[in-house]
């Protein structure tokens, strides 16, 4: 079997509410170079891909790229941080129901990540565990970064005791609305932005001591993990030379066993260089469909790597298993 854990939804209700005007989005679906376009007031604008929220699109896609199975998760947009917080959890609320509903169409097909209002750390545990108890959904997408307020800040840490005890697997994500400065040319905001905020989410975790006190909190990580992997080398320099950086109780590369990494790296020797480095058991498949920064048939880098066959199980649905319960 060949599970896909990066792979985007926007359900097909959320849609219809934007489109019907349902002023808690405070968002619009505009036309745009012939193409249909949500634009939150807040600047947030995507194009509107029927293959976000029509499962017979999915579905076909799913046979010509030869996935067996997928872990929905909200497209970033659908985090909705920057929405007054008691709106934001009804928001969420509703986005997970309809993430929910299109699972139960297609169950063997389809599993799920919830979104949860992380801008009020108290609302986001309250609707993590109605979707584990209620939805039966066992993770949850965050961002790598709440409105420029960093995972490691004291407000979040109720939120990651109440992971770990519910057993939540957390799936990193960034996001973005504009141009980062400096980062508006050539892409940049996404090509470096985007494993940078991983990066520094990944870091936040290990430095501000939330992987020292959550021994069992499980976390995964888009894109490859960013730059982490190939530059633990300097996390673990500045621990061992910087009195600001002595914050955890182990070296830096110590924690890398405490996650887990996408294969989004779009080159063969990086995916290999990660493999080796940080274990086959730490490696997961993943397409990030569909954006055009992600890949349709995530399964052939795999494929290009020297890897025993043992090995590419674990990767295509072993480790998938183990997080998600697939």
């Amino acid at each position: 079997m060949i599970i896909d854990v990066h792979h985007h939804i926007i359900p097909k209700k959320v849609v219809d509410a934007i489109r019907s005007g349902d002023s808690r989005f405070q968002a619009d679906i505009q036309k745009k170079d012939n193409m249909e376009w949500v634009v939150h007031h807040q600047g947030y604008a995507y194009p509107l891909f029927d293959k976000f929220y029509d499962a017979d699109a999915k579905l076909e896609d799913l046979k010509k790229d030869e996935i067996d199975k997928v872990v929905l998760s909200p497209a970033p947009p659908m985090f909705n941080y920057w929405l007054d917080p008691e709106i934001a959890a009804g928001v969420s609320r509703f986005i997970n129901d309809g993430i929910a509903e299109f699972i139960a169409e297609n169950p063997s097909v389809f599993q799920g990540m919830a979104t949860v209002p992380m801008q009020k750390p108290s609302l986001a545990v309250k609707e993590m565990e109605r979707v584990v108890h209620e939805l039966q959904l066992n993770a949850v997408e965050i961002g790598t970064s709440i409105e420029g307020v960093n995972l490691d800040d004291p407000q979040f840490t109720a939120f990651f005791e109440a992971a770990e005890a519910l057993n939540v697997t957390l799936f990193l994500h960034p996001y973005y609305v504009g141009d980062k400065a400096g980062l508006s040319k050539y892409y940049f905001t996404n090509l470096v932005g985007n494993p940078l905020d991983t990066t520094v989410a990944a870091g936040s975790l290990i430095f501000g001591g939330i992987l020292d006190r959550f021994p069992k909190l499980k976390v995964m990580l888009a894109h490859g993990g960013g730059y982490l992997p190939y530059q633990i080398g300097r996390f673990d320099k500045g621990y061992q030379e910087r009195k600001e950086s002595r914050t955890c109780k182990e070296r830096p590369s110590s924690y890398l066993n405490r996650f887990y990494f996408d294969t989004l790296t779009f080159n063969p020797q990086t995916l290999q260089f990660l493999i080796d480095f940080v274990g086959s058991e730490q490696v997961v498949l993943g397409s990030d469909y569909p954006f055009d920064m992600g890949t349709l048939k995530p399964r052939e880098i795999v494929k290009e790597c020297q890897l025993p066959d043992q090995t590419k199980e674990l990767i295509y649905q072993g480790n998938a298993r183990h997080l998600f319960g697939s």
